[in-house]
């Protein structure tokens, strides 16, 4: 087994990963300046907050507890913040990776799964989008990705670094055991907020209404934040085999519009999704959804939770049961 430094790990996929990673006997050290992370998702696990961007607090981590592989989730991640904000993005995004990575060549730490995103791809040419599709990101949030994947190849060929970098789509859900869920201030994932205008009767926001799908709505591939966890335990076995630094897809390979999420979250709870309508997005295409053959192929992988309400009630059941999140 494995010791891991898990970066952003007080996240919200971040702190799954954690618990898949401790689940199957790795020690983890989660790195985390718990600007969007919480103490309370990681209890139990050693914590080190400190931000990514600070070198040698990296290089402490990684030397303290011999760190031998990294998982890499810190990140800004919201798409319209990206278009707004590009340069907060490009700081924190490329330039915490570079201090990650530069941190693990000082330390001879040589595997890396980084978190990685469908929006490098920007507006498909074709769907579903494997991972042979041109890259070419239609936002600030995907450009960032896109380059620390770049990085990647580089480091790889200069220092000797491997890694895997998966591109997925909408993470959603929540831990079906029920300690862990999704709880960002604010709140920008589409499930929470359409829990959230169930419960307190305020409109949710529909972004866009007019695009070219079947009822309007963005279309996107919904995969549950276990499944995640999963396939970046998979990511961190290929790796200890000897794995090349490559890219993968993980998704369902189905599409669901906005209008199916509200009519799932509307099952779930039992109450009505008030909405209205509001302008398009910058940067947000009308469909995204994964062909991720290739990591069943290669890695193994399966989500094993494709099914729309199974996601959204598992998401529907942590809020239920956590008004307050981690304890806000």
């Amino acid at each position: 087994m494995s010791t891991v430094l898990v970066t952003g790990g007080a996240g919200y996929i971040g702190s799954h990963a954690v618990k898949a990673l401790r689940a199957a006997g790795h020690s983890v050290v989660v790195f985390d300046d718990l600007s969007a992370g919480h103490a309370g998702a990681v209890e139990g696990t050693t914590l080190v907050v400190a931000d990514v961007r600070d070198t040698v607090a990296v290089r402490g981590a990684l030397r303290e507890h011999a760190v031998t592989a990294v998982m890499h989730f810190a990140a800004l991640l919201s798409v319209g913040e990206s278009m707004r904000e590009p340069a907060r993005y490009y700081d924190y995004n490329v330039r915490g990776s570079l201090s990650v990575l530069d941190a693990m060549v000082a330390e001879g730490v040589h595997e890396m799964v980084l978190s990685s995103t469908c929006a490098v791809y920007g507006d498909p040419q074709t769907t579903p989008i494997d991972e042979d599709h041109p890259t070419n990101p239609i936002n600030a949030y995907g450009e960032t990705k896109l380059a620390v994947e770049r990085a990647l190849g580089h480091y790889g060929r200069a220092y000797g670094l491997r890694a895997i970098a998966l591109r997925y789509f909408n993470a959603a859900g929540a831990d079906p055991a029920g300690e862990l869920g999704e709880d960002h201030d604010p709140e920008i994932h589409l499930i929470p907020r359409a829990i959230e205008a169930s419960r307190r009767g305020a409109p949710l926001q529909l972004f866009g209404d007019d695009y070219d799908t079947a009822d309007g709505t963005c279309e996107r591939d919904y995969v549950h934040v276990s499944d995640l966890a999963a396939a970046h335990l998979l990511a961190l076995d290929g790796l200890a085999t000897g794995a090349a630094t490559r890219v993968y897809n993980v998704g369902t390979g189905r599409a669901h519009s906005v209008r199916e999420v509200i009519g799932a979250v509307e099952r779930a709870t039992g109450c009505q999704v008030p909405t209205e309508a509001a302008p398009r997005r910058p940067g947000d295409p009308a469909v995204l959804y994964a062909a991720a053959d290739r990591i069943g192929r290669q890695l193994g992988w399966r989500p094993a939770h494709a099914s729309l309400d199974d996601v959204v009630g598992s998401a529907w059941r942590w809020h239920a049961a956590h008004p307050h999140g981690f304890g806000r």
